[in-house]
């Protein structure tokens, strides 16, 4: 059982934990839509049977085996167009934590967090809330494999199929929200650049030559930065820089 969080300033004073659900984002939108999401609440399921990832693709995950919860922000402190910047410092602040577990993890664009070699070992879903033109609430969904062994998909594995060890979830869990708020107090503190700068520095392929396609046509690029709202800049063969929004790239 998940535990109400002593350790930290917000986050995780409101701990829901829930033996199943559908989607911990989902539950966590529902309190949003009723009136009872307080920043720093967290949902946590102990098997997520129709959990989200991006692009609509579903996160399949064993019971008992994994960290699947959702974090509820409110950073109306920032504009709508800054948004993305939520999502690194979110995506720092767990692979900060994750590499004293597994060394050489990388961020794959926008947030999915993979190791080289071995696949795909978590990733990050933030569905936004708005009133008008101002930022309501921010979800934070969060899918991390850790002891799960076997899985569906030959691109995904975890910290115990990497390293053969076996990781106790609630402690690995209460360092992780302790990890996450001080990376949110760093976005509130204005330490855009920061965590822009740590963000590029572990994105995976940047400054590497590597194949993509783009509607049904492959092509060759170099991932050199990402741009104001979140987009992918990437340089050309013929030296060009092109900007690729989410469903608009894919990576072969």
């Amino acid at each position: 059982m998940y535990k109400i969080l002593a350790n930290t300033i917000f986050l995780g004073k409101d701990v829901h934990f829930l033996p199943e659900c559908h989607s911990t984002n989902d539950t966590a939108l529902n309190l949003v839509r009723t009136g009872q999401a307080r920043e720093g609440s967290i949902i946590i399921c102990n098997h997520q049977t129709k959990g989200k990832g991006q692009r609509g693709n579903s996160w399949s995950s064993q019971a008992g085996k994994n960290l699947t919860f959702s974090l509820i922000l409110r950073p109306d402190f920032m504009d709508i167009s800054e948004q993305f910047y939520l999502n690194m410092a979110v995506s720092n602040s767990i692979k900060q934590m994750l590499q004293n577990y597994v060394p050489n993890i990388e961020v794959k664009w926008p947030n999915d967090l993979i190791v080289p070699g071995f696949g795909k070992i978590g990733g990050i879903l933030i569905e936004n809330t708005f009133s008008g033109k101002e930022w309501e609430f921010a979800v934070v969904g969060i899918g991390l494999n850790i002891n799960q062994i076997d899985f569906h998909s030959a691109s995904a594995s975890s910290i115990k199929s990497i390293t053969g060890s076996e990781i106790a979830l609630e402690e690995l869990f209460r360092l992780l929200i302790t990890q996450i708020e001080q990376g949110y107090i760093q976005l509130k503190k204005g330490k855009w650049k920061e965590i822009k700068s740590e963000y590029l520095m572990n994105l995976y392929r940047k400054e590497i030559w590597a194949n993509y396609s783009t509607d049904g046509e492959q092509f060759s690029g170099k991932i050199v930065g990402i741009s104001a709202d979140g987009r992918l800049e990437m340089e050309l063969e013929n030296t060009e820089i092109a900007v690729f929004g989410l469903k608009e790239i894919s990576f072969l």
